[in-house]
C-alpha cells in the first residue's frame, strides 16, 4: 500500500513565513508597556524574534521606513539604548518566547514527502502508564543532569562550569553579577536596586541592566552546548532568572563561596558551644580556605566597596577564632605564624596586635612581644595621628610586668 516517506532538506527561505503573520494578530500583552502603540508592540515583539527590517516589513504590510520610525520610538519610549536592548526587552516582558517564533521555525528542517510503495508495519501498542513512567524517569535525568555553575566572590570574581573558567566581560559588567550572587538564596534585584548597587549616584544615561543581564545569562551558559534561553526570562537551565519584582539566580543552579563560608561559620559556632575545639578548627581552616585574596576585588560601585569591607572583617574574626583554638590546644607555633600574616595585611588593626603580642609572650618571646608594639604604635601615630587603644596598652603592660 502507498505510504508516505519524509527526507529532510533545509529551506532555503530564511523566515518561516507562516509563523510570521501571526505576529499581525499578536494581543497587547499586559506585560508590555502601556505607552507603546499596537504596531510599535508588534514591531517590539518582531525584532525580539530577530527578524531584519525588511522581513518585519513584508510580515506587517508596512513600508521599510514605518518599521524604522516604530522601532526608533520604541527605543526612545522604553529607554533602551538600541536594537539588543530591544530584543532582550521583549523577552523580559513577555512578548517573545525563548525557543519559540519564526527564526526557530525556520531553523528546523523542511520536510518534503514522496510517496513510495512500503509493506504495513504493525506498531506494538505502548500503555499509557508506561509512557508516563518513561516521561517521569526522563525529567528526573534532565533535573539530575542540570549544569551546574561556581562563583568565587571571595578574592577577584570568578566563575566556573564543569570545571572551565568563564570570561565574564567587563568590571561594571562583573559587578551586576557580584551583586546577584551576594543576594542569592535570599531576594530579587529590580533594575532601579542593580542601578543603585553598582553604579550609585552616577548611573548610566541608559539603562543597560537588561544588556547586562542577557550578555551574563550568556557567559554563564558558555560550554553547556546550548545558548540557555540567555535572552529570555529564565528557560529550563537559566542560571539567572526574572520574576515579578526582579533578577535572581536560580535557586540550585549556582553555588557561591560567600554562601559557604557562611555555612562554615555557622558550624564554627556549633562546634564552639558543643565543646569540640578540633572540629572548630578544622572548620575554620576550611572557611579560610575559600578566600582567594581580598574579596570582590577591583569591582566598582557602592555594593561591592561595602562588601568587600564586611568579608575582609569577617576573614579577620574568623582568623581570631582559629587563633584561639590554636593556644588553647597548644598550637602556638601555628597561632604566631597566622598572627604574624594578618598583622603585616592589617597593620592598624589593634585587637590582632594585641592577640600577636600575648601569644609571642606566652612563647617565651618577650622582645619580640614589645617590638610588635612598638611598630603599631608608631605606625597608629603615623597613619592616624592617634596613641594606641587601652586594649594595646592593657597588653604592654602586661608583658613588662611579666604577669
Amino acid at each position: 500500500m502507498p505510504t508516505t516517506v519524509t527526507t529532510d532538506r533545509p529551506t532555503t527561505d530564511p523566515v518561516d513565513r507562516s509563523a510570521v503573520t501571526t505576529l499581525t494578530t499578536a494581543p497587547d500583552s499586559l506585560t508590555a508597556p502601556d505607552t507603546l502603540t499596537h504596531h510599535e508592540r508588534q514591531v517590539l515583539s518582531a525584532v525580539g524574534c530577530g527578524l531584519r527590517d525588511d522581513e518585519i516589513a513584508a510580515a506587517l504590510a508596512l513600508p521599510e521606513e514605518a518599521v524604522a520610525g516604530h522601532l526608533a520610538r520604541v527605543l526612545v519610549k522604553l529607554g533602551l539604548r538600541d536594537r539588543a536592548a530591544a530584543v532582550v526587552h521583549a523577552f523580559d516582558c513577555g512578548l517573545v518566547v525563548p525557543g519559540r517564533g519564526p527564526r526557530a521555525r525556520a531553523a528546523r528542517p523542511a520536510a518534503r514527502a514522496v510517496s513510495v510503495q512500503k509493506a504495513p508495519v504493525r506498531k506494538a501498542p505502548v500503555r499509557k502508564a508506561s509512557a508516563q513512567k518513561a516521561s517521569v524517569q526522563a525529567t528526573s535525568v534532565r533535573a539530575v543532569a542540570r549544569p551546574q555553575v561556581r562563583i568565587s566572590l571571595l578574592g577577584p570574581l570568578q566563575a566556573w562550569r564543569g570545571g572551565r573558567c568563564l570570561e565574564l566581560g567587563h568590571l561594571r559588567q562583573q559587578a551586576v553579577l557580584a551583586a546577584l550572587a551576594l543576594g542569592a538564596g535570599r531576594r530579587c534585584l529590580s533594575q532601579r536596586e542593580l542601578l543603585d548597587d553598582v553604579w550609585g549616584l552616577e548611573p548610566p544615561a541608559t539603562n543597560v541592566v537588561p544588556v547586562y543581564i542577557y550578555r551574563l545569562r550568556k557567559a554563564l551558559h558558555d560550554g553547556c552546548g546550548g545558548d540557555g534561553d540567555d535572552r529570555g526570562g529564565g528557560g529550563p537551565d537559566a542560571v539567572i532568572e526574572r520574576g515579578p519584582r526582579g533578577y535572581q539566580l536560580a535557586p540550585g543552579a549556582v553555588e557561591v563561596d560567600v554562601a559557604r563560608m557562611e555555612e562554615l561559620v555557622a558550624g564554627i559556632g556549633r562546634a564552639d558551644r558543643a565543646g569540640d575545639p578540633l572540629q572548630a578548627l578544622h572548620l575554620c581552616s576550611q572557611a579560610l580556605e575559600l578566600f582567594r585574596g581580598e574579596p570582590l576585588a577591583g569591582l566598582p560601585g557602592p555594593l561591592a566597596e561595602l562588601e568587600r569591607l564586611r568579608l575582609v572583617e569577617r576573614r579577620v574574626a574568623i582568623v581570631r577564632r582559629k587563633v584561639e583554638w590554636q593556644l588553647r590546644l597548644g598550637q602556638d607555633a601555628e597561632a604566631i605564624d597566622e598572627l604574624f600574616a594578618l598583622s603585616a595585611a592589617h597593620p592598624l588593626n589593634e585587637p590582632l596586635a594585641a592577640m600577636l603580642m600575648r601569644a609571642l609572650y606566652r612563647d617565651g618571646r618577650q622582645a619580640d612581644a614589645l617590638t610588635v608594639f612598638e611598630r603599631a604604635r608608631r605606625r597608629l601615630a603615623d597613619d592616624l595621628g592617634v596613641p594606641p587603644s587601652r586594649l594595646l596598652r592593657r597588653a604592654h603592660q602586661m608583658i613588662l610586668r611579666g604577669e
